[in-house]
């Protein structure tokens, strides 16, 4: 069973509990090569959903990411830090309310618990910009000042986020940041949740 292909093998069974070893084994074979082959791919794809519409912004969500990623790439920021702020708005075309969460999620196997935390609560940090204006708490972001993180995400939404929605600032173009992301999603996953 070890040597079938990837592309023949099917399981015998229809409810998980039924599998064994093997079958997990070949299964995890394919899931893995399949997912590394495709995951760039697929990101990309839900990148370009952010393209078009501007939202009353001067700028679309995506060039708004390519930005930030290029303010952080230019800024000396680690690969998985230009990566994160690439993807830190990937989660608007699926969960507009919770984009923060899916896009930490979508990184948090391949990077830094700092820069999985800075993603995953730059939404309610960058609303420190705005949220007064919509009658909101813009110092909302305080009750996480005892984290090791915060400055970091403060840090992290000044710099690269809120800055970020300037059309005449020359970012660099997608396909620049393609090897940063095969770079960082070819890593083994590190699943510590």
């Amino acid at each position: 069973m070890a040597d079938t292909p990837t592309d023949t093998f099917t399981v015998s069974w229809t409810a998980m509990a039924d599998g064994t070893v093997e079958d997990y084994a070949q299964l995890s074979k394919i899931f893995e090569s399949h997912g590394r082959e495709t995951l760039v791919g697929h990101l990309l794809s839900v990148m370009r959903l952010l393209e078009g519409p501007t939202l009353g912004y001067q700028i679309d969500r995506e060039r708004h990411c390519r930005q930030s990623a290029t303010r952080a790439l230019r800024n000396g920021e680690s690969d998985e830090f230009v990566v994160a702020a690439l993807l830190h708005d990937i989660g608007d075309v699926l969960a507009p309310d919770n984009h923060s969460g899916v896009a930490a999620a979508i990184v948090a196997p391949y990077v830094s618990s700092e820069t999985e935390w800075v993603v995953r609560h730059h939404g309610l940090f960058q609303g420190y910009y705005y949220f007064h204006h919509l009658g909101g708490d813009r110092h909302a972001r305080e009750r996480y000042g005892e984290s090791p993180h915060y400055d970091r995400c403060v840090d992290f939404c000044a710099s690269y986020d809120q800055n970020c929605f300037d059309p005449a600032y020359d970012d660099l173009p997608m396909e620049d940041f393609v090897p940063l992301l095969e770079q960082v999603f070819s890593r083994p996953p590190n699943y510590t949740a």
